[in-house]
This record gives structure tokens, C-alpha cells and sequence, in this order.
């Protein structure tokens, strides 16, 4: 069973940048059509896509955000990185990581996620 584990500061400053880490266990993030992604959820606000990174290493972005995103990783830690760049004051929210799993011939979209963490921007 895939576990995903996120971990990064609670707190940046406005027009820093916000990282953070998805740690993941119980699977492989290079395992054949694994997609590996980046959600958050605003208080009051649904939850909103921020993007993925596929197991091969490419990366897709929600358009609202792609210019301030990045997703990376780190295969050797079996580690994804979210990066999002010049933050405000509406970018308070919790931060999840999620895993979309292959099944030989279907996905399983977000069948597994972390237990999130809360980033706030504030001086």
C-alpha cells in the first residue's frame, strides 16, 4: 500500500517561495503510468489541482498556476518536490500530495494521499 508523507515550512513570507516535499513509501514513484500530483484546498474553498509529475519525470501544471509551479523529484529518495513561487496571502492552504495509481489497464485517480500540511503566508 502506497503511503505519501508531506514535510516542508508552515509558514513563508510573502513573494518567497514555497517548498515542499512529498515522501513516498509502500511504492515506487518510477512505477510503470504512476502519477504522482499536488492538491490544495483554501479555507472555505474546494480542493484544486495544482499539478503532477508522471513517473517517467514529466510534469503538467494547473494553468491558473503554472507560471509560480514546479514539480520535481528525487528517485533516489523517492521523493516528489512542489516549488511555487512568489506566494501571497491566497495561497493559504492545506498542501496534499496524492498518487494515481495503474492498475494493467486502469487508472485509480487519487487512491492515495498524504495527511496534508498547512502552509500560511504571512510576514
Amino acid at each position: 500500500q502506497v503511503q505519501l508523507q508531506e514535510s516542508g515550512p508552515g509558514l513563508v513570507n510573502p513573494s518567497q517561495t514555497l517548498s515542499l516535499i512529498c515522501t513516498v513509501s509502500g511504492g515506487s514513484i518510477t512505477a510503470y503510468n504512476n502519477y504522482w500530483s499536488w492538491i490544495r484546498q483554501a479555507p472555505g474553498k474546494a480542493l484544486e489541482w495544482i499539478g503532477y509529475i508522471t513517473y517517467s519525470g514529466g510534469a503538467h501544471y494547473s494553468p491558473s498556476l503554472k507560471s509560480r509551479t514546479s514539480i520535481s523529484r528525487d528517485t533516489s529518495k523517492n521523493q516528489f518536490t512542489l516549488q511555487l513561487s512568489s506566494v501571497t496571502p491566497e495561497d493559504i492552504a492545506v498542501y496534499y500530495c496524492a498518487h494515481t495509481g495503474w492498475g494493467g489497464t486502469y487508472y485509480t485517480p487519487f487512491v492515495s494521499w498524504g495527511q496534508g500540511t498547512q502552509v500560511t503566508v504571512s510576514s
